[in-house]
C-alpha cells in the first residue's frame, strides 16, 4: 500500500495539460497526457496501474518530449518511469473493474457517482450539460434561473495564480442565467429526454414568495429532479437577494416554504459562507421544508488592487466591486462549514451537497468524510475542463476499493468525530520531533531560517549544510516540515513528555 504521494505537481510544473496533447500524438505506446493529468490530479496510483507493464519508456528516444509545446521542458519519460518503478510496485489492489462502488443517491434518487457541476457558467447551456454528461458527470446544477434582466460585466473574472500559472483563488462578479425562464425550461426538457438517467438539479432565485413557488413548480414540470434555492449569490445588484437572504434565517425559512408549496421533488437550500455560523440558516431551511443544504457558495472578496490605477480586479471601465471568491484557496473554509453542518444533530438525515475549492478526488473525499453526500465543482472545471471527471472517479473508486468499503456511504462522515470547534480538546503534554531525510536534503537552510525567525531557534546547519536539531529547544511545531522545498522533513515517531 502506498501511504503518500510519490510524484508531486512540482515534478511536472512545466506541463501545460494540453488539449489534444502533442505528446500523446507522438507516443507509440500509451497516452502520456492522460497519465500526466492523473499525476496532477492526485491520481498517480490509477495512472501507474494503467501504464503498460514492462515500461515501454526503456530505450525510447522520447518523441513525446520533443513534441511537447514546451519541448524537453517536461520530463515525461522520467515521470512515466517513476510511475512504473516507484508507484506500481507498492500497489496491492488492482484497478476496480467498474465504477459501481461510486453509486450513491441524492435524497433517495439514484446517482451513478457523487459528482455534479455546480450552478455557474459551466452548466448554463444544453450543449455544455450534454458534454458533461457524456464525459461522465452524474449530474448538473444548472445556472440559477430567474426572471431578472441579466446583463453581465466585461471582464468579470480575476484570479490569484501559483508559480506555474495555475489558479489558486478565483474571483467572479458574474450573476445568474441570462436565458429566459422559458428557454431554460426547454433545455431541461431536452436534457431529460436525451439523458434520462442523469440528474438535473435546478438552481432558482425569486424576488418574492410567488416567484419562488412558481419557479419551483416550473422546474419540476419540465424535468428537474431536485431544486436548489440560491440564498447565497454575493453578486446581486438589488438588495434583498442572494446572500442577503442567506444571512437571515427567517427569510431562508420563508422562501424555502414558498418553494415547497410549488413542488414535491427534493429541495436544497444553498447557503452563504458570509456568516459566522451556518447552522441557524440550515435549520431554518429544514423548518421551511428543505430536504438538504448545499454549501458553500463563493466568499465576498477583493483581490488584486492595481498600484497605478488603484482599482481592484476585475476592472470594468475604471470601477470594480466586491465579488465572489472560489478555488482551492477556499477549501479549508468550506470544510469547516461542512463539518459544522455534519455535526449538527438538528440536521440529521438532511442531504449535504458540498462545494468549495474541490479539484481532485482527494479534495472530494475530505468533504465526504465530513458528511457530504454529493460533490459540486465549478472553478476547477473552468480551469481544466470537464475531463477532470476521469480522475475524480478513478481516484475515489480506487481509494474506496483499497480501503475495503462496499460503497460510498460507508465513508460518509467518518471524520466528524475527530473534529472539534475548539482547541481545548487537543493533547498538549508531548512533543513530536521533526525527522530529517538527509538523502533528500538540498542543504538550502530554509528550515533554519523559518525556525530562527518564525519558530524556536532549534535548527542549525552542520559543516555539510545538513540540518541538526536541538531537542531542548524544539517544541514540535513542524514549521520546518511545511517550508522545506524538497519535502525532506517528515514527522518523527519520537515523542517526548514535556518537562
Amino acid at each position: 500500500m502506498l501511504s503518500e504521494k510519490v510524484i508531486r505537481r512540482s515534478d511536472m510544473i512545466r506541463c501545460a495539460l494540453c488539449d489534444h496533447a502533442p505528446c500523446s500524438a507522438a507516443c507509440r505506446h500509451c497516452d502520456p497526457a492522460a497519465l500526466l493529468r492523473s499525476i496532477w490530479f492526485d491520481d498517480e496510483r490509477a495512472a501507474a496501474l494503467r501504464f503498460p507493464g514492462g515500461n515501454p519508456c526503456i530505450g525510447c528516444d522520447a518523441p513525446c518530449e520533443a513534441a511537447c509545446v514546451r519541448p524537453h521542458e517536461v520530463p515525461i519519460r522520467d515521470l512515466l518511469t517513476r510511475l512504473h518503478d516507484e508507484v506500481r510496485p507498492y500497489l496491492d489492489e488492482p484497478l476496480p473493474k467498474d465504477e459501481s462502488i461510486l453509486r450513491t443517491d441524492f435524497c433517495g434518487i439514484p446517482l451513478e457517482n457523487p459528482f455534479f457541476l455546480s450552478s455557474s457558467v459551466v452548466a448554463s447551456t444544453y450543449d455544455m450539460c450534454a458534454r458533461a454528461f457524456e464525459a461522465g458527470w452524474a449530474g448538473v446544477c444548472f445556472k440559477t434561473i430567474c426572471s431578472f434582466d441579466i446583463h453581465e460585466a466585461s471582464p468579470r473574472f480575476s484570479a490569484i495564480t501559483g508559480d506555474n500559472g495555475s489558479i489558486v483563488g478565483f474571483k467572479n462578479v458574474e450573476q445568474l442565467s441570462d436565458h429566459s425562464v422559458a428557454e431554460n425550461m426547454e433545455i431541461f426538457r431536452a436534457l431529460k429526454k436525451n439523458y434520462p438517467t442523469k440528474f438535473i438539479l435546478a438552481s432558482i432565485m425569486g424576488q418574492n414568495d410567488a416567484e419562488w413557488e412558481e419557479l419551483a413548480r416550473l422546474c419540476e414540470e419540465n424535468g428537474a429532479d431536485a431544486i436548489e434555492l440560491n440564498f447565497s449569490c454575493p453578486n446581486m445588484m438589488d438588495e434583498g437577494l442572494g446572500s442577503d437572504i442567506g444571512q437571515v434565517p427567517e427569510l431562508v425559512e420563508r422562501f424555502t416554504a414558498a418553494a415547497r408549496r410549488g413542488t414535491k421533488i427534493p429541495i436544497l437550500a444553498k447557503l452563504t459562507p458570509n456568516v459566522a455560523v451556518m447552522s441557524p440558516a440550515a435549520e431554518a431551511a429544514k423548518r421551511g421544508g428543505a430536504d438538504g443544504v448545499a454549501a458553500i457558495n463563493t466568499i465576498k472578496s477583493i483581490i488584486g488592487v492595481n498600484p497605478h490605477t488603484y482599482v481592484s480586479a476585475p476592472a470594468v471601465h475604471g470601477k470594480s466591486a466586491v465579488g465572489g471568491y472560489s478555488g482551492n484557496a477556499v477549501k479549508p473554509i468550506a470544510l469547516r462549514f461542512i463539518a459544522e453542518l455534519g455535526q449538527n444533530p438538528n440536521l440529521s438525515g438532511m442531504h449535504v451537497s458540498a462545494m468549495g475549492g474541490i479539484e481532485t478526488w482527494l479534495d472530494a473525499l475530505e468533504f465526504i468524510l465530513l458528511g457530504a453526500g454529493s460533490i459540486q465543482i465549478t472553478t476547477a472545471v473552468m480551469q481544466y475542463g470537464y475531463r477532470i471527471i476521469d480522475d475524480l472517479k478513478a481516484g475515489l473508486a480506487y481509494y474506496l476499493t483499497e480501503k475495503g468499503f462496499k460503497n460510498l456511504r460507508e465513508a460518509q462522515g467518518l471524520a466528524l468525530d475527530a473534529v472539534s470547534d475548539t482547541t481545548d480538546v487537543l493533547e498538549r503534554d508531548t512533543v513530536i520531533f521533526p525527522k530529517f531525510h538527509r538523502e533528500k536534503c538540498l542543504g538550502c537552510g530554509r528550515c533554519v531560517i523559518s525556525c530562527a525567525d518564525g519558530g524556536h531557534q532549534a535548527i542549525r546547519l552542520d559543516e555539510n549544510r545538513r540540518p541538526v536539531l536541538n531537542g531542548k529547544k524544539c517544541v514540535g511545531c513542524h514549521l520546518c516540515l511545511l517550508v522545506c522545498p524538497n519535502h525532506a522533513i517528515s514527522s518523527s515517531r519520537k515523542r517526548i513528555k514535556r518537562s
